[in-house]
């Protein structure tokens, strides 16, 4: 049997697995809120397991080792901002924001939020926000669609292009399908896959060279820089990695999986399981490009695949140190993390695109099943958009993330946050947040970029000082969007 077999027949089984959930997710879809935010039934252990997997995509596998194994430990500061900006965002935002979309008529999505919270009667908001969304969730999704590609150009030789077509087609039956049931049911899956493949593959890379301190040892001689956590790290550096965490107040795929929790209570159990996995898998990555370097250092000969893509340093250790069906399987944990994330990202863009723009404008009187075939119409069209994009070969994974995380954390993280917070704030303020928060991580990224400093922090802080000074000027909220925010906000304060 060629030693590709057995990779290519698990990667046979996962995608039929996944295609027959979409098919089971197919049947219990009746509406539109059961394609777009499953009904809000998603219990703790889905919603956690959910909600990481969507948020940590193809780079934790592939962009983060292989920022590790390229530059060492210092590397690591962006896991630490993640872990911090995710227990933020479960403790200020989760429960909040479950109890306020509901309040608010039973918003669907974030740009549906905004409307109904601040009394919208112009659309705008809607209008801006769904923008906003496309924009930066269409980037997003290549660099899923560019992590798919490399993962099957790397493990059956294909070119790039068919590697790109395949590994879209994968995740795009699923949401097609299934919509938001399929989603989150296979990224409960998913996620198991993706924590056993990052705890496994460091611990074997380990074993392979000897034991713990002889792979420690062996970095120390041949590149003690990489220990350090402070190698040619200054405050703009550390601060700037740390930022990442910053864009979890604004991420539509992670928060969407608050929405659909089943109730409030389910929320602090959700954050347990969820941080507990995050760290587990940062860990993981984090260790899977450390000892990368020790492993490739110790046998240069096999380092060829790893010297001309640093992001193949996960697929690079699974190839060389386990049996075929065992790394295919370990494998299937790359297009697991691609997958899970991208469906994410290819629903909330459907989502936009038929809740905020054909029904609020063009159907409003729709029925339920045009309403789910158009939000797959939709699907299809952002993945195509997408797939243009991501046919450039010299994308890396890592580098598109940064710059979609940092567009919707600039432009949503300050308006959601404050907007659960603070009953003064008004229409104007949140328009203002988010489009300064946006303009900001443009400008920043095309003029400023030589600063040094991840736009995501200035354009954050733009987006705070744009909300409050607004809303501070102009003309306070009326009295019943005063009212229904402390109906509200009483309500979480009695559930939690």
């Amino acid at each position: 049997m060629n030693v590709d077999t057995p990779l290519l027949i698990t990667f046979v089984v996962y995608i039929l697995a996944t295609t027959l959930i979409g098919f089971i997710a197919y049947r219990a879809t009746r509406n539109l809120s059961d394609y777009i935010l499953g009904g809000r039934r998603l219990g703790s252990f889905v919603t956690a397991m959910s909600a990481g997997a969507s948020d940590m995509s193809g780079w934790l596998l592939m962009g983060l080792p292989g920022a590790v194994f390229l530059s060492g430990l210092s590397e690591s500061w962006i896991a630490i901002g993640l872990v911090i900006g995710a227990w933020f965002n479960w403790l200020l935002v989760a429960g909040r924001l479950r109890i306020h979309t509901e309040y608010c008529g039973n918003a669907q999505t974030l740009p549906d939020y905004l409307t109904n919270r601040f009394e919208d009667t112009s659309k705008l908001l809607r209008i801006l926000s769904a923008l906003v969304i496309l924009i930066f969730f269409t980037i997003y999704c290549s660099s899923g669609m560019v992590a798919g590609a490399r993962l099957f150009e790397s493990t059956f030789g294909l070119s790039y292009e068919t590697a790109l077509w395949i590994g879209a087609f994968a995740t795009i039956t699923y949401v097609f399908i299934g919509g938001f049931l399929a989603v989150s049911w296979t990224d409960t899956v998913q996620a198991t896959l993706m924590i056993f493949a990052l705890l496994i593959t460091p611990v074997f890379a380990i074993l392979a060279i000897g034991d713990f301190p002889t792979a420690l040892s062996i970095i120390q001689a041949k590149t003690p820089d990489k220990l350090d956590m402070l190698k040619e790290m200054d405050f703009i550096a550390i601060i700037s990695l740390l930022g990442w965490g910053l864009g979890y107040f604004g991420q539509p795929h992670i928060l969407v999986r608050f929405m659909a929790a089943d109730s409030v209570k389910t929320i602090p159990k959700a954050r347990r399981i969820s941080m507990t996995w995050m760290i587990l898998c940062l860990v993981g990555a984090v260790a899977t490009g450390f000892f990368g370097i020790a492993y490739f250092s110790d046998n240069p000969a096999l380092a060829a695949g790893v010297a001309q893509n640093n992001e193949a340093i996960f697929m690079e250790l699974t190839k060389i140190l386990f049996n075929p069906w065992i790394a295919g399987i370990i494998l299937s944990a790359i297009m697991a993390a691609v997958m899970s994330t991208l469906s994410c990202q290819l629903l909330v863009c459907s989502s936009a695109l038929t809740e905020d723009f054909y029904r609020a404008f063009l159907r409003p009187n729709a029925s339920q099943t045009e309403l789910v075939w158009t939000g797959r119409i939709m699907v299809m069209l952002v993945s195509l958009i997408a797939l243009v994009i991501a046919f450039n070969p010299n994308n890396k994974v890592l580098s598109l993330v940064s710059y979609a995380w940092a567009g919707f954390g600039a432009a949503f993280g300050p308006v959601i946050l404050i907007s659960l917070i603070w009953k003064r704030m008004t229409r104007n303020g949140a328009f203002a947040g988010i489009f300064v928060g946006a303009a900001t991580i443009i400008l920043w990224k095309t003029c400023l970029d030589h600063l040094g400093i991840y736009e995501i922090i200035p354009g954050f802080l733009f987006g705070i000082i744009a909300i409050v000074v607004t809303s501070l000027l102009g003309k306070p909220p009326s009295k019943t969007m005063k009212v229904q925010f402390e109906k509200a906000d009483k309500a979480y304060r009695e559930e939690i």
